[in-house]
């Protein structure tokens, strides 16, 4: 028979350990001013750490009669406390009182003292309890794992981590910690879910905190401050998707930083924002994949072609779309609601009629059988089934070739009396180009078709979905973009929120119709906001060949400033104008622009 009385073996050397008569050793943990001083047990030691066994049997070779005494500045007296309690006594005296850092300080000491049994049981403890540790700490603990080459849970686990969560590791209370390696591999990542301004600004973070000497403010920085940040980060620097960025983040965010960057590249971002149709000089990563189901769960399109059609239904793009427009951050404002699915639901007009009748600012999705192409529309309206016509002008059909929005077709209403059709034997049907029809309401689409400047084709479809896109942003928040842009002088900016609270105060207006008596006031607001927005159009009119030169004109002139004397800077303004005048075609409106900023 065996029987195991751990509890008061562990209880007699802990108090072997307290008791001053009997040591043989000294040990001298920490840095100044955080020294102190243990007494301890060789024999102990020696079977309980092979690193410390392989020091004291160094230390025996020369001092065979003189007491024993080692150093390890590297470990906090307050650590190796909790180190010896479970050398001496098999006790981890870690609790809720510790710190997050602590935990991982008694694991990096376990390690260098080759504690096997507790650097296994660390592991698995903060694997298992401790992971929001982990994350909040991931910089420190990303570090230990690269000093180490035993701790192989812990660094699968971090691998996982920054594989499947990257953007996490950036809201890290210590991320700056990370090594440059480490750091590349998560800009480097297509799925991280951050907005390309928010990694530009981490990136500077961590730039900063290799560089303490270095303030802020690059306003300030001398040649060698530039210098020094852009060999901090040349590295990095490259996997930045700077063409993601807008303008206004362009030139508020990156141009004072314009140093870091290589001539050639800041060259072509100015030119993308200038004209975008020009070739950049080098290759340009795409977007990131941002994955976001609350946009949109889609088994037709993704992400890409929900930001397109967002930017046509709030008209912040022209139609002829600029062939790099894929490289820019996506647009969502919105969140697609699925209304019909037809693989779901059934392809029947009854069925689009039950669930889509009443229902305003809808976007149709065809998928087009056998191929990878996909149609679609928008119809601001509510669907109904009166066999009449809705008349607006603000819809529009499109075709993407795939879901690769490179090779796209959009279509605005030619007459905007005949925009939309409505008839109980038809499902969405735009016009007479975008046509889904049968001769009975309860059964199939006989007849699907889509028709592009007189061209007519026939075709079977896969599945198709209906959606209604909901506004996330709230009245109040619109009101105050539009008082901000106006304050700014971005009339592009004001009259896009304008145009979208006006569709969201003709949404309100139709529903009060039908559930209250408010119509008259409701109808007289919606008129003083047109009246608003033709004044503004009015405006924007004379003022568009500044709007749409402005961010160049900024730089342009900034750069002409910063590199001469300032009694010449105001007669090369005055030039650069004169060019602009002599060389671009102008209307009216422009050329008393241009004769104003003379002035």
């Amino acid at each position: 028979m065996a029987v195991q009385f751990f509890t008061k073996l562990s209880q007699n050397y802990i108090e072997l350990l307290k008791d001053d008569e009997y040591y043989d050793i000294i040990i001298e943990v920490g840095e100044d001013p955080n020294v102190k001083i243990f007494r301890a047990h060789k024999n102990i030691l020696c079977y309980r750490s092979p690193y410390l066994r392989r020091i004291l049997a160094s230390n025996k070779k020369n001092n065979d009669n003189i007491l024993a005494h080692i150093k390890l500045p590297k470990i906090s007296p307050e650590i190796f406390q909790i180190i010896l309690d479970y050398i001496y006594g098999g006790i981890l005296s870690l609790n809720m009182h510790n710190t997050s850092k602590d935990f991982l300080n008694v694991l990096v000491a376990a390690d260098s003292l080759h504690l096997q049994e507790l650097v296994d049981y660390l592991q698995k403890y903060l694997i298992n309890n401790k992971t929001e540790l982990i994350e909040q700490n991931f910089g420190l603990t990303q570090k230990i794992i690269l000093q180490s080459n035993n701790l192989l849970e812990l660094q699968e686990f971090c691998i996982n981590f920054m594989a499947q969560s990257p953007e996490k590791i950036f809201k890290s209370f210590d991320f700056t910690l990370l090594s440059e390696k480490s750091l590349i591999s998560l800009i480097k990542m297509d799925d991280l879910q951050m907005k390309e301004i928010e990694v530009w600004e981490h990136v500077l973070k961590w730039g900063l905190a290799q560089n303490p000497t270095l303030i802020p403010d690059p306003s300030i920085w001398s040649d060698d401050d530039f210098k020094k940040m852009k060999n901090t980060l040349q590295h990095i620097l490259p996997s930045i998707r700077f063409f993601s960025l807008s303008s206004k983040e362009f030139l508020k965010k990156v141009r004072p930083y314009k140093k870091l960057l290589n001539d050639q590249l800041y060259e072509d971002i100015v030119n993308s924002h200038m004209d975008p149709d020009s070739e950049p000089a080098n290759n340009i990563s795409p977007p990131r994949n941002i994955k976001n189901e609350k946009i949109i769960d889609s088994k037709i399109v993704n992400l890409d072609i929900v930001s397109m059609v967002s930017k046509w239904i709030d008209k912040t793009v022209i139609i002829n779309n600029s062939k790099y427009d894929h490289l820019r951050e996506l647009y969502l404002p919105y969140e697609f609601k699925l209304l019909l699915r037809g693989s779901r639901d059934g392809f029947t007009p009854k069925k689009f009629h039950e669930l889509c009748d009443g229902k305003h600012n809808t976007v149709t999705f065809i998928k087009i059988e056998g191929t990878e192409e996909i149609l679609g529309g928008y119809n601001p309206l509510k669907w109904e089934s009166t066999n009449s016509y809705g008349k607006t002008e603000d819809s529009f059909i499109f075709s993407f070739k795939n879901k690769h929005i490179k090779d796209v077709i959009i279509s605005k209403v030619k007459d905007k009396n005949y925009a939309i059709f409505y008839k109980y034997e038809h499902g969405p049907q735009f016009g007479g180009d975008i046509v889904m029809s049968s001769s009975n309401e309860f059964i199939d689409y006989e007849t699907i078709s889509y028709q592009q400047d007189d061209y007519e084709k026939k075709f079977s479809m896969e599945d198709y979905e209906k959606r209604i896109e909901v506004l996330k942003n709230e009245t109040s928040d619109l009101m105050g973009d539009i008082e901000g842009h106006i304050i700014d002088g971005n009339m592009n900016e004001c009259l896009s929120n304008l145009g979208k609270l006006k569709n969201m105060l003709k949404n309100t207006y139709e529903m009060v119709d039908r559930l209250s008596n408010c119509k008259d006031e409701l109808g007289r607001k919606i008129n003083e906001l047109e009246q608003e927005i033709n004044n503004l159009k009015d405006e924007a009119n004379k003022t568009k060949f500044f709007s749409a030169y402005k961010s160049w004109i900024r730089i342009f002139m900034n750069e002409v400033i910063t590199k001469l004397g300032d009694g010449e800077k105001w007669r090369l303004a005055e030039n650069g104008l004169q060019y602009l005048s002599s060389n671009m075609v102008l209307t009216k409106e422009e050329k008393v622009c241009v004769g104003n900023l003379k002035k």
